[in-house]
């Protein structure tokens, strides 16, 4: 763990206030060790030899793969991700592991559930869509461990409206279109909360749900959709919060919402595996072409302050 700039270890809550104090490196390490005790706690205690076994038959397979010449199979390694900006983000980092041997196949989803439910079972070696309190949601309710390795970009959470001009506008009744999943409906009604339209049982609490509103002074109608086509919906609704990545699949400026949660690393989207892959040569040069100076550049120039870089 890296030191502060005061001398002293950096905290997952100092690191997640992105307030400067910390550098992208040291706060994404404290996340990620944060989200590493939370799937501590919910793995069952003690270790049983299948597990042993198993864990020796996937270093045997990794030893077994690298002998084999490259080119072969064994250098084969498939990503799932969402079209933009992920996919495109991999097409990038393609020739850099070509050049190393590897052979990237990028297999693109339209939806949040599949690339982890896929990662899960083998069919994919890694997935890069999503961040931390998305993943540990899916550990937690599924019993799986899958496992952050190094951020790459962090997506704005935007309020888009054809109707209003700030969220300080909208009209009484109006509404409200958010995500369907729990972790990105959290996120949306603290957002509200945030700007004062709702009040939460739990102030601040990214777990709630829309029965934990408590309070809803403008009669907001909350209506929940599923993630891509909340883009498709801007003119169906009052206020559509929704994800920079589906707004730019869709041709929707992610700058153009009235309402931005930008720049926030607890959001920075991540590379993730599963546990017996996490040193494997192949994930390991994935994860170094991802936080390469090339792909910094075509974040940069290629959206244009839209999406944030994250290392």
């Amino acid at each position: 763990m890296s030191n502060d700039a005061a001398g002293g270890p950096a905290t997952p809550d100092d690191a997640a206030q992105g307030d400067g104090s910390a550098s992208p490196d040291q706060q994404a390490q404290a996340l990620i060790a944060e989200s590493e005790q939370r799937r501590a706690k919910g793995r069952k205690r003690g270790v049983t030899i299948a597990v042993v076994v198993v864990a020796l038959l996937a270093v045997v397979a990794v030893v077994v793969a690298f002998l084999i010449p490259r080119g072969g199979e064994a250098n084969k390694l498939v990503v799932g991700a969402t079209p933009v900006p992920h996919a495109e983000v991999l097409e990038v980092v393609k020739p850099i592991l070509a050049e190393q041997g590897i052979e990237l196949e990028i297999v693109v989803f339209q939806d949040f559930i599949q690339p982890n439910a896929q990662l899960a079972s083998g069919e994919l070696d890694a997935n890069y869509y999503q961040y931390l309190p998305f993943l540990d949601n899916f550990n937690a309710e599924t019993g799986n461990d899958l496992v952050p390795t190094v951020p790459v970009h962090i997506e704005p959470f935007g309020a888009f409206s054809e109707k209003f001009d700030s969220l300080d506008e909208v009209a009484d009744g109006s509404k409200i279109a958010i995500p369907n999943d729990p972790v990105n409906a959290g996120r949306a009604l603290t957002l509200l909360e945030q700007e004062g339209l709702i009040t939460l049982a739990k102030p601040g609490d990214p777990a709630s749900t829309v029965n934990d509103v408590a309070d809803n002074p403008r009669d907001l109608d909350i209506v929940e959709l599923e993630g891509a086509q909340l883009a498709r919906s801007i003119d169906q609704v009052d206020v559509a919060f929704v994800f920079a990545n589906y707004a730019l699949d869709v041709g929707i400026d992610p700058l153009s919402a009235i309402f931005t949660d930008k720049g926030n690393p607890l959001y920075a989207e991540y590379l993730v595996t599963r546990p017996e892959l996490v040193d494997d040569p192949r994930i390991v040069a994935l994860g170094e072409a991802l936080n390469s100076d090339a792909v910094r550049q075509f974040i940069l120039e290629e959206y244009q302050g839209s999406i944030d870089v994250a290392f």
